[in-house]
């Protein structure tokens, strides 16, 4: 089993509980979401347009999907595996930041500055598994 970095191991445990809770929350409870997510930090969603339930649903399974790629990763560790999972929680992660950096004009300061810091933080999620580990890809394929 290949040596994954404790940053790696934290990231990626952080995306399956982000994308579990996101995505249940989305998926199974489409109308509820639309209206209180995030709960705590305001409610962004139902301030950007109408509620579309086959977008709100689609969301929801998005999520579970990198969650349960995610969770996979957590069980079977690798560079390659992780670096992956890297990409595409950052390819995710950026342009989902790029939308919503460009759509803020609507919310309060406050819901502002929570969501882009919020989005930050997750283009720093898909980073943190990009970040190299002990064991170089190289040395991992040439063992299989």
């Amino acid at each position: 089993m290949a040596q994954v970095g404790r940053l790696q191991r934290t990231a990626l445990i952080a995306a399956v509980v982000i994308a579990g809770v996101v995505g249940v929350w989305s998926h199974f409870l489409p109308q509820a979401f639309f209206h209180h997510f995030p709960a705590v930090l305001g409610e962004w969603i139902s301030q950007d347009g109408p509620y579309n339930e086959h977008l709100v649903r689609d969301h929801g399974a998005m999520y579970l999907a990198l969650g349960a790629a995610s969770a996979y990763g957590l069980m079977r560790p690798s560079q390659i595996g992780y670096r992956l999972l890297g990409i595409a929680w950052t390819v995710f992660g950026v342009l989902h930041f790029a939308y919503h950096v460009t759509h803020l004009g609507h919310m309060p300061a406050t819901d502002t500055a929570s969501q882009v810091a919020v989005l930050v933080v997750a283009v720093l999620l898909g980073i943190a598994l990009l970040i190299s580990g002990r064991t170089p890809v190289s040395e991992e394929m040439g063992n299989r």
